[in-house]
C-alpha cells in the first residue's frame, strides 16, 4: 500500500521528523486561507510529479485559484488527483536523498543516501549511494558516517534524530519503503522532509486498525528494490514473486522491483502495475511469471496487450503464464507476436 505524500508526511511528523507546514485542498475547495508564496503538489501515487507538471510554485495571489484548477485537471502518469498539498516555500541550501528499505539478502533494514536529492536521483550510478545496514545499537556511529558522506559533519546530531525517528517509524508501521527525497538542509541549518514516500505491508493490515488511507490494499504489492535495476518483475503470490526476483538476480541481472499482483488481480489492477513499471528509468525488460489459480491467465494476457498500446515505450516482455485459461492467453499473445514461455528458466534465457 503506497501512501500519498501528505499521508506519508503525517506519519513522519508523529515521529518528530520535521516537515513543511502544509494544508490539504480538496476538489472544489476554495481554500481562501492559503497565502502565497506556496508550493502546490498533486497528490497522486506516482513519482516524477515535478517533471509531469504536478508540482507548481505560486507567488502571486491572482495565480492561486487558476493553478489549483489546472492541477486538479492534470493527469499524472494515469492518475488524476482528488487532493492537492499546499506547502510553505522552503529556503533550500542543499538537497539530499534518504531512504530506508528492506535488504532481502541480509534480512536487515538498510539506509540509502546520496549527496544529491530530487527527481534525477534514479538516474545516478548505484555506486554513488551511501549504503549501510541500520543497527539500533550504533545510531550515533551511523549518523557520523552519513554526515561525513553528505559533507555536513556539523549536522550529525540532526541526522541522528532523522535516522532514529525514521527507523522507529519504519518498524512500528510495517514499512517496506520509507523515502525522503529530497531531505532538505535549509538556509537556517535545519533538516526537513521536502517530499516523502512510504509503502506499507498490506499483510500487516490486521495489526493497524488506525490505517485509513487514500489507497487501501488492492491485491498488488509493489516494492522498489534498486532504482538502477534493469529488469522489472511481475508475479502473483508473495512466494512466487520473491522466487522470480531471486531467479533474475541469480541469472546475473539486477531486479528493479518486487511486484505481487495478488490472487484476485483484475485487468485494471494489472494495468496499474505496468503504469508503475513504466516510470522506472533503467528497465530494459519485464519478466512476467504468473501461475493462474484464481487469476485468469487470459486476463493477464489482455492486460499485457492493453499495456503495449497504452505505453508505447514499454520494454520487451518475457512471459510465462500457466494455469487457469492459459490456452486462451497463449492465443491472445501469439496473435500479437508475443512469445509465451513454459518455464521461468526459458523466459530468463531470452534476456539479453
Amino acid at each position: 500500500m503506497r501512501l500519498l505524500e501528505y499521508e506519508a508526511k503525517k506519519i513522519l511528523s508523529t515521529y518528530s521528523v520535521p516537515i513543511p507546514y502544509g494544508v490539504i485542498i480538496e476538489v472544489n475547495d476554495l481554500q481562501a486561507n492559503i497565502t502565497v508564496p506556496v508550493v502546490l503538489k498533486s497528490q497522486v501515487p506516482t513519482g516524477r510529479r515535478g517533471k509531469a507538471g504536478g508540482v507548481i510554485i505560486v507567488r502571486e495571489p491572482s495565480d492561486l485559484q487558476p493553478t489549483i484548477a489546472i492541477l486538479f485537471g492534470r493527469t499524472i502518469h494515469g492518475f488524476t488527483p482528488q487532493k492537492l498539498l499546499a506547502e510553505e516555500l522552503i529556503d533550500i541550501k542543499r538537497e539530499f536523498y534518504f531512504s530506508l528499505i528492506i535488504n532481502r539478502e541480509t534480512s536487515q533494514i538498510e539506509l540509502l543516501a546520496n549527496t544529491n536529492g530530487g527527481i534525477e536521483v534514479e538516474e545516478r550510478d548505484s555506486e554513488a549511494f551511501f549504503r549501510h545496514s541500520v543497527d539500533p545499537r550504533s545510531f550515533e556511529t551511523l549518523s557520523d558516517e552519513l554526515a561525513d558522506c553528505l559533507d555536513i559533519s556539523d549536522k550529525a546530531f540532526l541526522l541522528q534524530d532523522i535516522i532514529v525517528n525514521t527507523y522507529h517509524c519504519f518498524i512500528n508501521n510495517d514499512c517496506l519503503l520509507l523515502e525522503i527525497n529530497p531531505l532538505i538542509l535549509t538556509t537556517d541549518g535545519t533538516l526537513v522532509a521536502g517530499d516523502a514516500k512510504i509503502t506499507l505491508d498490506d499483510a500487516a493490515l490486521f495489526r493497524h486498525p488506525e490505517w485509513h488511507f487514500n489507497e487501501t490494499p488492492e491485491g498488488n504489492n509493489f516494492v522498489m528494490l534498486d532504482p538502477n535495476g534493469t529488469i522489472a518483475t511481475i508475479a502473483n503470490g508473495a512466494g512466487l514473486a520473491m522466487a522470480t526476483v531471486d531467479a533474475v538476480a541469480d541469472a546475473g541481472f539486477t531486479p528493479a522491483n518486487f511486484l505481487d499482483i495478488g490472487g484476485n488481480a483484475t485487468p485494471q489492477k494489472i494495468m496499474d502495475c505496468f503504469r508503475r513499471i513504466d516510470t522506472l528509468p533503467h528497465v530494459t525488460a519485464i519478466v512476467i511469471n504468473i501461475f493462474g489459480g484464481i487469476v485468469r491467465c487470459d486476463d493477464v494476457a489482455q492486460a499485457i496487450l492493453d499495456a503495449r498500446e497504452t505505453f508505447p515505450n514499454l520494454p520487451p516482455l518475457h512471459v510465462r503464464l500457466v494455469g487457469n485459461r492459459a490456452d486462451r492467453a497463449k492465443q491472445l499473445l501469439a496473435n500479437a507476436n508475443i512469445p509465451l514461455h513454459s518455464t521461468l528458466t526459458d523466459a530468463l534465457e531470452t534476456l539479453s
